[in-house]
C-alpha cells in the first residue's frame, strides 16, 4: 500500500514537472493589460523550440491563426493582426488588437500547438463626457459659489478633482457621487469655493488609460461688494439729530425773545398811550381854564326878556370847551 502511494506521488511530480517545463516554453506579456476604448493593445508571445500553428482567442472566440510553415496569418477580422517581433526570428510574435472595444474585455489566449495555453487579461475603459451645467458664474466678492460636475456614461466610474486657476482644489471641499446606468457609470461632483477674485475652475474627469483628464470650464467673475452705508447712515442721523435739535431750541429761544420783545413793545406802547392821554386830559383842562366866552353873561347882567323866544320858549345857551 505505501509502496502503491509512493509510485503515484512520483508520477504526480513528474508531471507537474513535465507541465511546469511545457508553460515556460510559451511566455506571454503582458498578462493584464487595460487599454482605452477604441485604442489599440498589443500582447507578445515569446516561443521556445519549433511550433507549427499558434491560435488567438479573444473573449472566448478564436480570433487569429498564424501557420509557421506557411508564414501564414489568417485572422477572423479586420481588427487582430499578427506579426512577428523580427523577421528572421519566428519564436516572437506580436498579436495586436485594433480598436478594442468593451466586449473584447476579458482573456486573452495564445495558444501554441503542442503547449499549454498562455492567458493573458484585457480590461477595457471606456470615457464618456463632462460638463458643468450653468456657464459662468457672477457673484459678489466675499460670496460662496457652488459648483456641479457631471460625467456621463463612463467606465469605470473616473475620478473627479478640481481646479481653480491651474491650482488643485482641496478634496474637502467637494463631494463625488457615482451611479450605475447599464453598463456604464453616470458621476456627480459638487463643489462649494468662497468667491475671492475673477478664476477659471475646471471640472477633470481622470482615467488610468486617458494620457490626459477631460475638463470642463466656467469662469467666476466677481462683483464689488456694496458699501456698507450703516455707519455712515447712523453718523449722518446723529448729526442730523443734533443739527435738529439745535435748531429748534434757535426757534424757541428766538420766538421767546421775539414774544418778549414784543411784550415790551407792548407795555411801552401802553405806557406812552397812557401817557398821552393824561397829557392831553391836563392840557385840556388847562385850556378850559384859560379860554373866555364871549356868551357868558352873568347872571345879574342877563336880560330876562332876552331868555324868551318869541313863541314862548326858553332860549338855551351852549357852552362849547375846547
Amino acid at each position: 500500500m505505501i509502496a502503491s502511494w509512493k509510485i503515484w506521488f512520483g508520477l504526480m511530480s513528474i508531471c507537474l514537472l513535465q507541465c511546469r517545463v511545457v508553460s515556460q516554453k510559451v511566455q506571454l506579456e503582458p498578462l493584464s493589460s487595460t487599454a482605452l476604448r477604441d485604442s489599440d493593445v498589443q500582447f507578445i508571445a515569446t516561443i521556445q523550440g519549433d511550433w507549427e500553428v499558434t491560435n488567438w482567442g479573444v473573449g472566448g472566440i478564436q480570433v487569429l491563426t498564424i501557420i509557421n510553415s506557411t508564414n501564414s496569418i489568417i485572422p477572423s477580422v479586420d481588427r487582430f493582426s499578427a506579426r512577428f517581433c523580427v523577421s528572421t526570428n519566428r519564436n516572437c510574435v506580436e498579436f495586436i488588437i485594433h480598436n478594442v472595444t468593451r466586449a473584447d474585455a476579458g482573456e486573452v489566449v495564445c495558444n501554441v500547438q503542442g503547449h499549454q495555453p498562455v492567458t493573458a487579461q484585457l480590461f477595457v475603459q471606456e470615457s464618456g463626457t463632462v460638463s458643468i451645467p450653468g456657464g459662468n458664474v457672477t457673484v459678489m466678492q466675499g460670496g460662496e459659489v457652488e459648483l456641479e460636475c457631471v460625467t456621463t456614461a463612463w467606465f469605470p466610474a473616473p475620478t473627479i478633482s478640481w481646479t481653480q486657476n491651474g491650482r488643485a482644489v482641496n478634496s474637502s471641499l467637494y463631494n463625488t457621487t457615482s451611479t450605475p446606468d447599464g453598463d456604464s457609470f453616470n458621476s456627480a461632483s459638487t463643489v462649494r469655493l468662497t468667491a475671492s477674485r475673477n478664476a477659471r475652475v475646471d471640472c477633470l474627469a481622470s482615467l488610468s488609460t486617458l494620457t490626459a483628464p477631460q475638463s470642463s470650464s466656467v469662469y467666476i467673475e466677481i462683483v464689488p461688494k456694496p458699501p456698507d452705508w450703516t455707519v455712515l447712515i447712523a453718523v449722518v442721523v446723529s448729526f442730523g439729530s443734533c443739527g435738529l435739535l439745535g435748531f429748534l431750541i434757535l426757534v424757541i429761544v428766538i420766538c421767546y425773545k421775539h414774544r418778549k420783545e414784543k411784550k415790551r413793545n407792548y407795555q411801552d406802547e401802553m405806557r406812552r398811550v397812557t401817557t398821552h392821554n393824561q397829557l392831553s386830559v391836563i392840557d385840556t383842562s388847562e385850556q378850559v381854564r384859560g379860554q373866555v366866552n364871549e356868551y357868558y353873561e352873568p347872571e345879574n347882567q342877563r336880560n330876562d326878556t332876552s331868555d324868551w323866544t318869541e313863541s314862548g320858549f326858553l332860549k338855551h345857551r351852549h357852552m362849547t370847551f375846547v
